[in-house]
């Protein structure tokens, strides 16, 4: 390494610029505070985005490179680990939210207390949490119209109290869509318009979408999509009091004698080490990494990495594992449904989302409807791969193809964890995530019943073949991290408190999806960056007291 000055102490250092870190860094800039944030990747713009499928699908510009960035994978610990491209979030500025799809509808007011309703699970370890959807909902309402969210109020009528609409319009029906809602209208069921973060008429400055599908796991040159990087990340900029550090690689979390945060050193873009000095650190790098970075920054008095009093770092992992019935329509009988043209994802429903006994599970998850891939990359079990079947299936199937995707809600298991590595190492020498995880036999049973509605679902719609893809171990294909340093009271149960501070650390907090206490059956992003405001919020009034946060 080529040794550095340490650059000016600041009061507060964010790691990692995505949904959570880019909230926070708007929040805490627009109060006069300064800040600097640190992110492991490299600050694309719009104009370096497209809709090139090999670019993004194949040859990974927006996700970790796997050669340079591993991760490993078993399901127990008797069982060795395998290199797998486990939860591909990209790295970068904005973070997931470079390529997410921008599905954002909010929890509900039951998942915050799942426990409470369910009682104690045999195999797991569900919680309420320590805050009420109450507690969030300015804050939902806060994030929606600064991202310029699209959407219908009052069109979901699981959905809890609003205290405003949605900014933008709801995204217009595409024709699997309509195929999907006509089906569940059939079955005396209601779908409603997905609420999306991405803007549908001209919005501050930035334009409508343009209806294209390729959206999901891209990035937006239009800038229609809500991402961090393109809302929450220049406001903070534009302020003067944000030192954005992209390509900055963090290895540890460093303290104070008397065990107070202290800062972080990096390598940064040059390969000089860094050492920047802060009174508060925010940890936002994600779930798998959040935990990784507080492991790899164990000492003699964090001997089981930092702020791991409670054991419970890393532990209670949980991630959304996407599956879905595939339903092939006969071109003969049923309109193109031309899944290019419009959102990769289209018209939703929460009918099956509460829980329901008589279905053999506990818990649900919202539906929706979705294109079955992009042209290149698009495929189902048993899609003939080359020559003339391979061509016909294209010309024959891929305009008459569509998903009903399912989203299960899985179960916290203390087991199912996040820890260090011992065998494997990036490309920098340091350990890289290992993920252990097995499903809980709930888990298992809802994605066996819901998969088997939307069957259902698909044969109501008129598809001439129906296949299902049902859950076999959770790959991380949501890209959906949780609960890795899950909220909580009480210390030697959880790791941070209900403002996201951890318990052993005052002036360290974690503000990525590691804070869950529980999963949901909802798309987390949304939840994560409201909780980043409602938190950021909390230590500028409280600092500004000269108290810590309660």
């Amino acid at each position: 390494m080529i040794p550095r000055k340490k650059p000016e102490p600041v009061e507060v250092l964010i790691i990692g610029a995505g949904a959570s870190g880019g909230t926070a860094a708007k929040v805490f800039t627009e109060a006069g505070i300064r800040v600097v944030a640190l992110d492991r990747g490299p600050f694309l713009r719009n104009e370096q985005f497209s809709g090139d499928e090999l670019k993004y699908l194949n040859r990974n510009y927006v996700w970790p490179d796997p050669q340079l960035k591993p991760r490993t994978y078993r399901p127990d610990e008797e069982s060795p680990e395998e290199e797998v491209q486990f939860s591909p979030t990209p790295q970068g500025v904005g973070g997931g939210t470079i390529h997410w799809g921008g599905i954002v509808p909010r929890m509900t007011e039951d998942d915050f207390r799942l426990r409470s309703l369910h009682g104690d699970i045999p195999g797991a370890s569900l919680v309420d949490w320590p805050i009420e959807y109450g507690d969030l909902e300015p804050y939902y309402t806060r994030v929606e119209w600064e991202l310029g969210t699209s959407g219908l109020a009052g069109a979901n009528r699981w959905e809890g109290p609003r205290s405003k609409g949605y900014p933008t319009k709801p995204v217009e029906l595409t024709h699997y869509g309509r195929v999907f809602a006509q089906a569940m209208k059939k079955m005396g069921q209601s779908t409603f318009p997905i609420p999306q973060a991405m803007v549908t008429e001209p919005y501050r400055g930035r334009n409508a979408h343009v209806n294209s599908g390729f959206w999901q796991q891209y990035g937006d040159p239009v800038g229609a999509k809500s991402s961090t990087a393109n809302t929450f990340i220049p406001d903070a900029l534009a302020t003067g009091l944000l030192d954005l550090r992209p390509d900055c690689y963090v290895r540890e979390i460093i303290l104070h004698p008397d065990g107070t945060a202290k800062g972080a050193i990096y390598t940064d873009a040059d390969g000089n080490e860094v050492k920047q000095l802060a009174d508060i650190v925010i940890c936002c790098a994600g779930a798998i990494e959040t935990t990784r970075l507080l492991q790899l920054s164990k000492s003699a008095s964090h001997a089981n990495g930092l702020a791991n009093s409670s054991g419970l770092l890393g532990a209670n992992a949980t991630f959304h594992e996407y599956l879905f019935a595939i339903g092939l329509f006969d071109k003969e009988v049923v309109d193109p449904l031309y899944p290019w043209a419009g959102h990769y994802m289209n018209t939703m429903s929460f009918d099956y989302y509460q829980t329901d006994y008589d279905r053999g599970h506990m818990l649900g998850t919202l539906i929706f409807a979705s294109m079955l891939g992009h042209p290149v990359n698009w495929t189902f079990p048993g899609r003939p791969t080359w020559g003339q079947a391979s061509k016909d299936a294209d010309r024959d199937l891929f305009n008459h193809s569509m998903k009903l995707g399912v989203m299960v809600q899985d179960l916290p298991v203390e087991s199912n964890r996040v820890d260090l590595d011992p065998n494997v190492v990036d490309a920098w020498g340091l350990p890289v995530a290992r993920i252990t995880h097995t499903p809980h036999a709930n888990d298992f049973a809802q994605a066996k019943w819901q998969v088997a509605k939307n069957m259902e679902i698909l044969e109501v719609a008129g598809a001439s073949k129906i296949i299902p893809v049902n859950l076999e171990k959770i790959t991380g294909n949501c890209c959906h991290e949780m609960g890795t340093a899950r909220m909580g009271n009480d210390p030697s149960k959880s790791v941070v408190d209900k403002w996201c501070q951890t318990h052993d650390v005052p002036n360290l907090y974690i503000f990525d999806g590691s804070f869950f206490p529980t999963s949901t059956g909802v798309n987390p992003t949304l939840t994560i960056m409201a909780n980043a405001w409602r938190c950021t919020e909390r230590i500028i009034h409280v600092r500004g007291k000269g108290r810590t946060a309660d």
